[in-house]
């Protein structure tokens, strides 16, 4: 009988290891990438949920009573806050829309506004869905 004590050529690491390494390497690039945007998405929509602006429109339209008796009660937020909001020291603008909902149905508030140390709204209404009226929070 024959020796066979031949050496067997072990395949490197990357040779026995590519198929798996190279998807989970691609998928983690694209995951990280997504979670990216993501974390901007929310970190500017959660700027303009906590800017002075949103709350005080807010606050005014939970407690006006003829957006009440359009929407119902309770009034809250319904679906994602669009438009943008510029902020340096004392001076800005802001240009929301803020779309809206109650127990009798759905809106949106429309706020354009510049801030030169208090803000000063050249809109400030809410627009109703149901009657397709507008009620400007502007006129008193």
């Amino acid at each position: 009988m024959e020796d066979s004590n031949e050496l067997i050529a072990r395949k490197s690491w990357w040779d026995r290891n590519w198929k798996w390494l190279v998807p989970t390497g691609c998928l983690s690039i694209i995951l990280l990438f997504v979670l990216f945007i993501v974390g901007i998405f929310f970190g500017v929509t959660s700027m303009m949920k906590d800017s002075d602006v949103y709350k005080e429109v807010m606050t005014e339209v939970q407690h006006n009573t003829t957006i009440i008796e359009k929407l119902g009660k309770p009034i809250e937020e319904d679906g994602m806050t669009s438009g943008n909001i510029s902020l340096s020291n004392d001076t800005g603008n802001c240009d929301l829309q803020i779309p809206i909902k109650g127990s009798k149905g759905k809106g949106t508030i429309f706020i354009v506004a510049e801030k030169r140390g208090t803000w000063k709204y050249s809109v400030k209404s809410v627009y109703i869905e149901n009657t397709k009226e507008e009620i400007d929070l502007l006129k008193k």
